[in-house]
């Protein structure tokens, strides 16, 4: 059963792009490379038909995996959306109680988080903990190190 994620315009982009590449360049390779392994003669002890084999699966299975999360992805429109809690795609600027330190967040679909560039997964603990929320309460959120408290500074869209 596929569930729906949610997307930005860009992330889905980039999802339906990798989807066009594996089709259109790594598809035709494997084909080439197994067309080649079977023209080196005997099957049943050729080793790279066997290795080429096993890797057009694979491919073929993330092929799926990938036209899938695209056929149930849906993209947000920011215009509509209720920027008085936190949900997906929402920019959150928060305090850590313990040392004051502020940080900045946006929660977007796992296949878009990216820490270094301040997305992180609505999935994740820290997303999971501050999804409804809204400015001026505080998160509890258990995290492997413990748990965090943070305050709500503010929430924007993206």
């Amino acid at each position: 059963m596929s569930k729906v994620s949610y997307y930005t315009p860009e992330g889905l982009q980039k999802l339906k792009a990798e989807l066009e590449h594996l089709k259109n360049v790594e598809r035709p390779s494997i084909s080439r490379q197994i067309a080649e392994a079977r023209d080196k003669g005997d099957l049943s002890e050729n080793a790279e038909y066997d290795a080429a084999k096993e890797a057009q699966g694979l491919l073929e299975l993330k092929i799926s995996k990938l036209e899938d999360i695209v056929a149930n992805a849906r993209v947000l429109d920011k215009s509509k959306m209720d920027t008085s809690k936190v949900m997906v795609l929402s920019t959150v600027t928060l305090k850590n109680t313990t040392n004051g330190a502020r940080m900045t967040y946006t929660l977007v679909s796992e296949s878009e988080a990216d820490i270094k560039a301040g997305k992180i997964s609505v999935n994740s603990p820290i997303g999971k903990g501050l999804l409804g929320k809204k400015v001026g309460e505080q998160a509890s959120i258990k995290v492997p190190s413990g748990t965090m408290t943070f305050d709500i500074v503010d929430i924007k869209m993206q």
